[in-house]
């Protein structure tokens, strides 16, 4: 069977790798296939608040509370683009909005810096359209109609009557900006089968650097070059130079590693010393750095996130991982003596705590945070009448291998469970915050196993195994290709993905030409066609 139509099968399961001196992929003459509907995708927590920063200004106290942000598919990119707002989220954003609008406009530098005019009187509706029109810009992500100005301009007008000042007049106006479904969600809908230039404006920014469109792409997307193929590369390379890329990139790891769950972990302080309600925060701090350092300090190939033995620590992490670090406050980049028993993401508190239970650590946890999250390996959840439960320990069952092997006389438990448990297996030289152990209730650990017919001995040629995984380059491919377009594939899209992987393997799995292939490819800028 040809090589190509087996990954399509096995997208997300398989990897395809095409030899290095094979000629360049032509993304744009791939068949258009069915391209994806469109959909409304609320802004997250995070591009909200970016995008407040960089439209009003630094320095502005934030609503505390928002809509929370709710995973689909294993990213909060693509719960966004399938949640709505609730009673009490409409509460939540109309409060911040004013809450926002009175600070800027209190705050006198910052309110001229926004203005671009000097009002005539108590009303002037010249300035405040200037207002509406240049604000509303930036915060909808497009130019406003003329009636949606004009509305707004009213209400800066009626309220400014009554309370005797103009801006406290435009107060209103700015509060109707921020709390409008036109900003609260991102509305592209595209027209004719694409995009229209100010929704790939939106697009862009929103994946490369999770925050609103600036200034320079907005003048590209109203001149009509985010519709063409030149345009639309020169802006593509224009943001992934930016440094505001770095923090894109944060985020989609942030996403698709779960990082988030970092603020939430707990751990019984009785069983771990070393814990404390900061160590979740550093934990993704140093996983952040590290991908950043990666991706755009080096331009290094992804899979040597997994095996690298650099890393970033603080005081707190060098405690629980037993080495120097390398600066007596804040952060410092570090080597990790082979000794430690760790390398790369795998070896981090972010994957080992996280992965793990309050009191214990977690084969399964850890074994199908590889398969799902690493591989794109999907496990069905065990049937609601199983006692998933491991027997306690005990002197003929000390180690969590040896009571594993006590759960795994239960059929209905064996078949999944010996598809990740190996592979959790393999780090139980780490406990459940990360430090490494020999012993577990006094007998000595056994790390070894096999990864899909690799061998390995211990967590650092583990690594080495899921490092060389065929189906690593395909994974990361498919998850940020849902995370860029917000949503499952469609079949159609499947040999696309299967073309952006082989691309990537042949430019040595470097993330940045991914994202740029990504955003020039057809399922970046198509949508399938309104009736």
């Amino acid at each position: 069977m040809d090589r190509r139509l087996v990954a399509l099968a096995l997208v997300g399961l398989t990897a395809c790798a095409k030899k290095a001196d094979d000629p360049p992929l032509d993304l744009t003459a791939l068949p258009d296939g069915n391209p994806a509907e469109a959909h409304l995708t609320r802004l997250t927590a995070a591009q909200y608040r970016n995008t407040v920063r960089d439209v009003l200004g630094e320095g502005l106290a934030l609503p505390p509370q928002l809509e929370p942000d709710l995973p689909s598919a294993g990213l909060v990119a693509i719960g966004a683009s399938e949640s709505t707002i609730s009673g009490w989220g409409v509460e939540q954003y109309e409060n911040g909005a004013f809450s926002l609008a009175a600070q800027v406009m209190d705050d006198a530098a910052r309110r001229d810096a926004l203005v671009p005019c000097s009002p005539a009187g108590v009303t002037d509706d010249a300035c405040a359209e200037a207002f509406v029109e240049a604000v509303g810009l930036r915060l909808w992500r497009r130019p406003l109609t003329s009636e949606e100005s004009a509305a707004l301009v009213a209400i800066a007008n009626d309220a400014a009557s009554t309370l005797g000042d103009f801006y406290d007049g435009l107060e209103f106006a700015l509060a109707g900006l921020l709390q409008s479904p036109n900003f609260l969600f991102r509305a592209e809908l595209g027209e004719g089968g694409r995009y229209d230039d100010f929704e790939m404006a939106s697009r862009l920014a929103f994946f490369l650097w999770n925050t609103a469109p600036d200034e320079a792409l907005l003048a590209a997307a109203a001149a009509g070059e985010l519709t063409t193929e030149e345009g639309l590369a020169a802006q593509a390379r224009r943001m992934i130079d930016d440094d505001r890329a770095r923090d894109g990139v944060r985020q989609f790891f942030t996403d698709m590693f779960e990082l988030y769950e970092l603020d939430a972990l707990a751990k019984d302080p009785k069983l771990f010393v070393h814990f404390s309600t900061d160590v979740g925060g550093y934990a993704r701090e140093e996983t952040l750095r590290l991908i950043e350092y990666l991706v755009f300090d080096k331009d290094a190939d992804y899979r040597d996130l997994l095996v690298t033995n650099e890393t970033f620590v603080n005081r707190h992490l060098a405690a629980i991982y037993s080495v120097p670090a390398g600066a007596r406050e804040g952060f410092a980049r570090v080597k990790l003596p082979e000794s430690s028993g760790r390398r790369g993401l795998l070896g981090h508190l972010s994957f080992l705590g996280l992965q793990s239970h309050p009191a214990a650590s977690s084969a399964v946890l850890r074994g199908l945070f590889v398969r799902r999250v690493l591989l794109c390996q999907e496990i069905p959840p065990p049937p609601v009448d199983v006692n998933t439960a491991l027997p306690e320990p005990s002197d003929s069952a000390r180690t969590l291998r040896e009571r594993n092997k006590i759960h795994l006389e239960n059929p209905s438990c064996a078949q999944c469970h010996n598809f990740m448990d190996p592979i959790g297996l393999g780090f139980e030289n780490f406990d459940g915050l990360g430090r490494w152990r020999e012993k577990d209730n006094g007998a000595v650990i056994d790390a070894s196993g096999t990864l899909d017919g690799v061998t390995f001995t211990n967590p650092r040629e583990l690594a080495q195994a899921v490092r060389d995984h065929d189906n690593v380059g395909i994974c990361l491919t498919r998850t940020l290709y849902r995370y860029a377009t917000s949503h499952v594939e469609q079949a159609d899209e499947g040999q696309l993905i299967v073309a952006l992987s082989e691309r990537f393997a042949q430019q040595g799995y470097r993330v940045k030409a991914l994202l740029f292939d990504i955003v020039t490819s057809p399922g970046f800028a198509k949508v399938e066609a309104h009736q």
